[in-house]
C-alpha cells in the first residue's frame, strides 16, 4: 500500500558515477540486495547520520572514512542491519570494506558500508562477499532503478527522482534514491539516501548543503516516531560536468544548485512517507504562529505521533478533539488556547480555542476521508512556523512489524 507514489525509473545517469548489483540472499532473492556505488577520482562526499546512541557499526565505520579519505566506493546491504552487534559486528562491516577494497586495489578508508534491515544478527560475511563479483561485473552508470530497488526492505515500491538545469550554458544532472518505510522518525537524515549531481562542489561546501538540505527534507517526516540506528544520507559530487569548483557560498552558483538539490531531498523524503507501513493517508501538519522554529516542530511532532490522531486519520473520523488535546499536551510553554486556530485543508474546525461556529461534522469529514490532507494550525504567538509529514497508523501497520522477523 501506498499513497499516490508512482515507481520513478528514468534516471539521469550521473557522469563520474557507476553503480553495481547483485542478490546475496540475506533475507529474500527476488530482488537485489547488495549495491555498489563507484566514484570517479577527483569527486566530493558529504554525509549526515543518525543521533541515536546505539548508531550500528557502518555507521561509525562511515563517519570515520568520510574524514580520513577521499570516498571511491559506497557498499549497501539490506536484510541485516550491523546494529547492536557489538566490536564483532564492526570488524564484520570493516571485513566487507577490506574485500571490496581488496577487489580494487583501493584504501579500505576509500569504501563507506551501509547496512539496513534487521537489528542485532551478525552480517552474513560469506553470502555478502561472495555477491561483490557479480556486483562489480554490473557496473554501469544507467543502473539507478536497480540500485533503487537493492535498497529496499519493507519498501512496498522503490523510490527515486532525477532532473536536469542549465547554469551559464552547462547542464548539470542530479539523480537520487531513498529507502525507508517504518522506524522513521530521522534524527538526521533518513533510512538511507543517496544523492548524487555532476558539479564541481568542495567537500566543505557539499557537507553544508548536504546537512541543511536533510534538515528541510528528511528530518521533517515521521512514520511512528522511531528513529533507526543506521539512518544515512550522502550527498556525492561528481565535478564530471566540467566548470569551476564551487568552493563559496557567495557564489551564484551556490544558491542554483541548492535550490535543486532541495527539490530532489523533499521529493525522496515525502516519498519516504507516501510509502510508510500501513499508509493510506499523506498527512502535511503545518504549525505558524509560533515564538521560534522549535515550538513549531515540537507542536507538529506532538499531533504526528498522537495515536489517536493518526488512528482517527485512518478511520476518516473528524474527531478534532483529539488534535487540540495533543496540541495543548506538547512541551510548550504558555500556550493560550484563546489564540489557536485549526483547519483541516481550508476547513475551520476550531476558532479562538473552540469550536468553529460555521464547522460541520459533514465537511471536517469529507476532509479526512481523502488520501492527501493537510491539519493546519495557528498558535498566534509569533512568526515561526514549520511543516512535517506523517501518515496515519492502520491495521497493517502492525501486522507488518508484528510479523516482520517471521
Amino acid at each position: 500500500m501506498s499513497v499516490n507514489l508512482s515507481v520513478f525509473d528514468a534516471f539521469h545517469p550521473i557522469n563520474g558515477l557507476k553503480m553495481g548489483y547483485s542478490n546475496a540472499g540475506i533475507k529474500q532473492t527476488e530482488r537485489p540486495d547488495v549495491v555498489v556505488f563507484e566514484l570517479a577520482q577527483g569527486a566530493t562526499s558529504a554525509g549526515v547520520f543518525t543521533q541515536n546512541a546505539f548508531c550500528a557499526a557502518p555507521v561509525q565505520i562511515c563517519k570515520a572514512h568520510l574524514q580520513q579519505a577521499s570516498t571511491q566506493y559506497l557498499l549497501i546491504n539490506t536484510g541485516n542491519a550491523n546494529a547492536g552487534t557489538g566490536e564483532p559486528g564492526y570488524a564484520d562491516a570493516m571485513a566487507i570494506c577490506q574485500a571490496l577494497a581488496d577487489a580494487k586495489g583501493v584504501d579500505v578508508r576509500s569504501v563507506l558500508p551501509f547496512s539496513t534491515g534487521v537489528i542485532g544478527e551478525r552480517l552474513p560475511l560469506a553470502k555478502i562477499t561472495s555477491a561483490l563479483p557479480s556486483a562489480l561485473n554490473t557496473m554501469d552508470a544507467g543502473n539507478w532503478f536497480a540500485a533503487s530497488r537493492g535498497i529496499m526492505t519493507t519498501d512496498t515500491l522503490s523510490k527515486g527522482t532525477s532532473c536536469q538545469f542549465e547554469y551559464q550554458g552547462t547542464t548539470f544532472s542530479i539523480s537520487g534514491i531513498s529507502k525507508g518505510a517504518g522506524m522513521i522518525k530521522p534524527n538526521m537524515a533518513t533510512m538511507l539516501g543517496f544523492i548524487a549531481t555532476d558539479a564541481k562542489v568542495s567537500k566543505e561546501i557539499l557537507q553544508a548543503i548536504c546537512h541543511e538540505l536533510a534538515e528541510k527534507s528528511f528530518n521533517r517526516i515521521t512514520i511512528d516516531g522511531d528513529t533507526s540506528t543506521n539512518d544515512s544520507c550522502i550527498l556525492m559530487a561528481t565535478g564530471a560536468s566540467g566548470g569551476a569548483e564551487l568552493t563559496d557560498k557567495n557564489d551564484a552558483f551556490y544558491g542554483v544548485l541548492k535550490a535543486q538539490l532541495e527539490k530532489v531531498f523533499i521529493c525522496l523524503a515525502q516519498a519516504i512517507v507516501r510509502d510508510g507501513e500501513g499508509a493510506s493517508k499523506f498527512v502535511s501538519i503545518n504549525v505558524s504562529g509560533c515564538n521560534n522554529n522549535a515550538e513549531a516542530l515540537e507542536i507538529a511532532y506532538t499531533v504526528a505521533h498522537s495515536p489517536l490522531v493518526k488512528t482517527a486519520l485512518f478511520a476518516s473520523d473528524a474527531n478534532w478533539g483529539r488534535i487540540l488535546a495533543a496540541v495543548g499536551r506538547s512541551h510548550v510553554k504558555d500556550i493560550r488556547v484563546e489564540d489557536i486556530q485549526i483547519h483541516l485543508d481550508e476547513v475551520c474546525i476550531v476558532n479562538d480555542g473552540a469550536r468553529a461556529e460555521d464547522y460541520t461534522e459533514e465537511a471536517g469529514s469529507a476532509v479526512m476521508a481523502q488520501d492527501e490532507l493537510s491539519i493546519n494550525i495557528s498558535m498566534g504567538r509569533g512568526t515561526a512556523s514549520e511543516t512535517v509529514w506523517t501518515t496515519d497508523l492502520s491495521h497493517d501497520y502492525v501486522s507488518i512489524n508484528a510479523d516482520y522477523r517471521s
